[in-house]
């Protein structure tokens, strides 16, 4: 697998995010499924037969076969169904899955989950991702992923039955693999992943990345690219997606997190990343992460 850059890597392995199982069983006759509504990110792994992924306002369905994956990065109005019409899809009834029956030969086989991406710098990733990605299991470039999805074929395979704990682990990796890959085939992508790709603003980067505790100012960060404040400002918006003051923020309560749970207290954390105050430092902490840090701390 082709690395974009060390610097693109570690934006990817820095995307925190915890995976959960919520179906593993097979559909038969006549049946749709859809985790719409729910606000979540989901994944649907086929480990056997075909169905269609249909999403509202697409004129055709897609197959997804034997060794497809499907992460849907968003909450989309969609549906998956054994129908490939998409209005006959639509009137199939919600059923229940049975359990996985390795013999079967009509029917497909689900491994279904959630996604839940950490806030701050994982957010900030995720936002520049395409709402849909698909692993489709003739791609010779997604090698890596293969082996994954095998280890989750070989678990759904598994008298009494699969461990969730283990497929919510192999999902997490499954998906990482696939992120990293969809990333090397799309130098187009925006958000973090571009500022990183462009030398201008990868210095800089580079630089909040070591420095997060450095006294960052509009100007300080202009003078990093060789830009002009306002045209530091525009074009890095245009990249990104983001303000600068967003991605900074984002970085240092990464940081702020990790020394947290090296057992940090509170007080040296606030000023490795640039807080004059305590109390600026927990407004901060925890507008990003949803907890406060000492809490964060403890619960570490």
């Amino acid at each position: 697998m082709n690395s974009s850059s060390p610097l693109v890597d570690w934006l990817l392995e820095s995307l925190e995010l915890d995976a959960s199982v919520f179906h593993v069983g097979r559909y038969c006759g006549g049946w749709h499924a859809t985790t719409q509504g729910l606000a979540r990110s989901s994944f649907h792994l086929l480990v056997q037969g075909h169905c269609w992924l249909h999403i509202d306002g697409q004129a055709h369905g897609l197959r997804l076969d034997s060794g497809d994956a499907v992460f849907l990065v968003r909450d989309l109005p969609y549906r998956l169904s054994g129908e490939e019409d998409p209005q006959t899809a639509a009137c199939q009834p919600r059923v229940d899955m049975q359990a996985l029956d390795n013999r079967a030969t009509d029917g497909v086989g689900l491994v279904c989950g959630f996604f839940h991406f950490r806030a701050g710098l994982s957010s900030l990733i995720v936002e520049s991702l395409p709402d849909v990605i698909v692993l489709r299991v003739d791609d010779p470039s997604s090698s890596a992923a293969r082996s994954l999805f095998e280890l989750i074929l070989q678990e759904c395979q598994r008298v009494p039955g699969p461990s969730a704990a283990l497929l919510e682990r192999l999902s997490h990796l499954l998906f990482l693999y696939v992120l990293r890959q969809h990333v090397s085939d799309n130098p187009a992508l925006g958000g973090l992943v571009a500022l990183a790709r462009q030398p201008v603003f990868a210095t800089l980067l580079e630089q909040l990345i070591a420095e997060p505790g450095q006294n960052w100012t509009l100007e300080s960060m202009a003078v990093c690219t060789g830009l002009s404040r306002s045209a530091f400002f525009k074009r890095f918006n245009e990249v990104a997606g983001q303000s600068p003051g967003n991605v900074l923020l984002a970085l240092r309560m990464r940081h702020a997190a990790q020394l947290l749970k090296a057992n940090n207290t509170v007080e040296s954390v606030a000023d490795s990343v640039g807080y004059q105050s305590n109390a600026a430092f927990t407004r901060a902490f925890t507008k990003v992460v949803g907890i406060q840090p000492g809490a964060y701390r403890k619960r570490q």
